[in-house]
């Protein structure tokens, strides 16, 4: 059974999606319902891809095993904001 759905968007992003499908020779609800089934059917987390720079950048900057960034960043905070 199918079922009508609403959404509100940005306007920049239904322009985007309405180029990406016409290149891709889809439509927008079955992008949509894909979407959502990956969401919700796998029981493994939706595979993301990075942009080249987020993977040249990975593994850049090497912590000590032990590094607590949570206290690094309160202690960042209160100087911020003493």
């Amino acid at each position: 059974m199918e079922a009508k759905l609403t959404l509100k968007l940005n306007d920049n992003s239904i322009n985007r999606a309405k180029e990406y499908v016409a290149k891709k020779k889809t439509s927008l609800s079955s992008i949509v319902e894909n979407f959502f089934d990956s969401l919700t059917l796998n029981n493994e987390p939706a595979q993301f891809s990075y942009s080249p720079l987020v993977n040249e950048l990975s593994g850049i900057i090497q912590l000590d095993e032990n590094y607590d960034y949570k206290s690094d960043y309160t202690s960042y905070l209160d100087k911020k904001y003493e």
